[in-house]
């Protein structure tokens, strides 16, 4: 979904040209995937960060467009309003020092965006959900100038036949209501990672991510109000889901098919087979004719897109070595601090690449159905859920994150090649925060309680905590 397209209308021979594009290009995947032709024996890591434009009060600033003039940095691009950005970084070979230099990069471009933003009268924020957020603000008016998301909003409208959005959220204030575009989802922001791995090794990553997903999540939400209403610990989840909800062929009438979910099931031989899903499963949103050759795969890769699976696999290619595969990591929220965002991925990286080289496999061990439950539970109540592990027993969350899936997080950094010395630091960080029951969500509860309700001054707060840099355990 970063790419832009050229128009905003379509005709049904758009379609019909685009779907047959799009087989194409998914059955010379997996003909190249038979001949051995795909990127096969490296790791490298790789990450996008979503953040927020606000004004001295808190309140979004819709000026993303001014923002990146001035900041002139190809490696910062705009999101779905105008008050959000996207700030990517590099790919880096995943061995000693990589997790130095994913916190390097992330921070020095985090520095020059916030001087751009105070020379603008702005500050940047990175949280999941601002806790101050104004239905006001997520309208048209301020959705970013780029004709992917026009194209977008209508192609969700018109997959739901004028049904508004109905957002249902449980929580100790439930919140429901009624939208009739996707402006929700720019209130999602998120920290994804991203790993690129062998081929053949690919889909036993993707099942061990979906298995990381409930720890991992419980260790790290950061958005628990919408609206002021007090809700799950990771309200993203919820909120993301809901905000463009639609099915696939068969529309809303299949509760099972979502462009937005945990996904069907795990792969049973070969990531391909979720490309595979994508032609057969889902509407495409985007007909844009695509230029590049087929080995280029532009028409699964932008369909690819369009279905926002919280574990996404990725086709890319490069110049150097080719056609490879890599899985994004969806579930992280954007915050506290940089330094909580490299733990978060250094136990992303470690437990699912301990879960993958496991013999038998875990996904033979947990169902998927357990798996999905245990991220829902965590996205719900984050270090209080209970998780269902691979001796099909239920853990509190903190028990299993620190007896069980940290030890395996610091084998599997060390089967990356990452020394204990670079690795140990970021996930001291994390078990810390577990430790001490403070994830930012659980921050952001105390203190809004600390601060009788006050959203505002609560806000204020934790960019005050957030520019100090330190790790959200250590926050007053």
């Amino acid at each position: 979904m970063g790419q832009e397209i050229t128009r905003t209308g379509f005709t049904q021979d758009d379609y019909r040209r685009y779907r047959a594009q799009l087989a194409r290009e998914t059955d010379y995947l997996e003909e190249a995937a038979r001949d051995g032709d795909l990127c096969d024996g490296r790791f490298l890591a790789g990450f996008e960060l979503e953040a927020w434009l606000l004004d001295h009060a808190g309140f979004p600033s819709p000026v993303n467009e001014l923002f990146l003039g001035r900041l002139a940095d190809p490696w910062v691009v705009p999101e779905l309003s105008r008050f959000n950005v996207e700030l990517n970084g590099p790919p880096l070979h995943m061995g000693p020092g990589v997790l130095r230099a994913l916190e390097t990069s992330l921070d020095r471009t985090w520095r020059r965006c916030q001087e751009v933003a105070h020379d603008m009268d702005t500050v940047l924020a990175m949280v999941g959900i601002p806790p101050n957020l104004r239905p006001t603000d997520l309208g048209l008016e301020n959705m970013s100038a780029m004709k992917r998301y026009k194209v977008l909003n209508q192609a969700v409208q018109r997959g739901r036949e004028g049904v508004p959005i109905h957002i249902h959220i449980e929580g100790a204030e439930p919140l429901e209501l009624l939208r009739p575009d996707v402006m929700l989802e720019a209130a999602t922001t998120s920290f994804q990672v991203h790993l690129q791995v062998p081929y053949a090794q690919a889909g036993r990553h993707y099942n061990a991510a979906l298995i990381c997903c409930g720890p991992l999540l419980a260790a790290s939400g950061n958005s628990p109000l919408l609206f002021g209403h007090r809700l799950w610990q990771e309200t993203r989840i919820p909120l993301f889901e809901q905000s463009v909800e639609l099915g696939g062929h068969g529309g809303l009438a299949d509760p099972t098919i979502r462009r937005v979910g945990f996904g069907q099931g795990y792969v049973a031989g070969s990531i391909l087979e979720l490309f595979r899903e994508n032609l057969e499963l889902f509407p495409i949103l985007l007909p844009m004719p695509q230029d590049g050759p087929l080995e280029a795969y532009p028409h699964l890769r932008l369909h690819n897109g369009t279905i926002w699976r919280w574990v996404r696999p990725l086709v890319g290619v490069d110049a150097e070595a080719g056609c490879h595969v890599r899985l994004e990591q969806r579930v992280l929220p954007s915050g506290p601090s940089v330094v909580d965002m490299v733990a978060n991925a250094a136990f992303h990286f470690g437990l699912c690449h301990g879960l993958a080289r496991m013999d038998p496999p875990p996904e033979a061990m947990l169902s998927f159905p357990d798996a999905r439950a245990n991220f829902y539970g965590a996205a719900r109540h984050g270090l209080e859920a209970d998780l269902r592990w691979l001796d099909g027993r239920l853990h509190p969350a903190r028990q299993l994150i620190l007896e069980v899936c940290l030890p395996l997080a610091r084998a599997g950094l060390a089967a990356l090649g990452l020394p204990e010395d670079e690795s140990g630091p970021y996930l001291d960080v994390l078990a810390r925060r577990v430790e001490g029951g403070q994830t930012g969500a659980r921050w952001q509860l105390r203190d809004l309680e600390r601060e009788h309700g006050d959203t505002g001054r609560m806000m204020a707060n934790y960019l005050e905590n957030q520019r100090a840099g330190l790790p959200v355990h250590e926050w007053a």
